[in-house]
């Protein structure tokens, strides 16, 4: 079988998904994996990974655009935060057990740009209503041409040197799960 790249999958992708993926593409090289819907980077840039997709999601915050191109990085949030975060934009998603945090925009700016300020969120910098004010700032100043400092790398340290997994608590005893396990066993032989 012939194998193709990434540029030759997304040949078949909508336009919009098709664009986006391709500045990835351009920027970090053939994907590591490829199916005819999905290319996924590894340990690209700062992200630990990026996921392109075919499929790509209408984001109205701050202006219309599409969502299409994910990075992902370690960080663990409180779980006191992710309400906040919910409200800060929708394209911001939080993997606690996993202990990942990523953001799917349009490209990888903007990426950085709900990620930064993801991260002020978290550690008390800005409130949601303010993060989402500096984002249409720094959003209408990429157009201008003028600095965006929230645009250009990640501001703080992603937590790939920590523990950044949250497994979270068991509320179930070893007894608890045996003695259901005989109760499940004496209903089956009852039966």
């Amino acid at each position: 079988m012939h194998e193709r790249n990434g540029s030759q999958i997304i040949q078949d992708w909508p336009e919009e998904s098709r664009e986006a993926t391709q500045l990835v593409i351009d920027k970090y090289g053939d994907p590591h994996e490829i199916t005819p819907t999905t290319l996924v980077w590894f340990n690209a840039g700062p992200w630990k990974r990026i996921v392109a997709s075919k499929t790509f999601y209408q984001h109205n915050f701050p202006s219309p655009h599409i969502d299409c191109i994910e990075s992902v990085i370690d960080y663990q949030v409180p779980v006191d935060k992710f309400d906040e975060l919910a409200k800060f934009d929708g394209s911001v998603i939080v993997e606690r057990t996993a202990g990942e945090v990523s953001a799917r925009c349009h490209d990888e700016e903007a990426n950085f740009l709900a990620l930064n300020l993801m991260h002020d969120i978290v550690t008390g910098e800005k409130n949601v209503a303010e993060a989402r004010s500096y984002y249409g700032k720094e959003f209408l100043d990429y157009r201008k041409k003028k600095p965006t400092p929230y645009m250009e790398k990640l501001r703080f340290q992603s937590a790939l040197e920590h523990k950044a997994p949250d497994p979270d608590t068991s509320i179930l005893s070893e007894e608890d799960l045996e003695s259901a396990i005989r109760e499940g066993e004496q209903s089956s032989a009852a039966e």
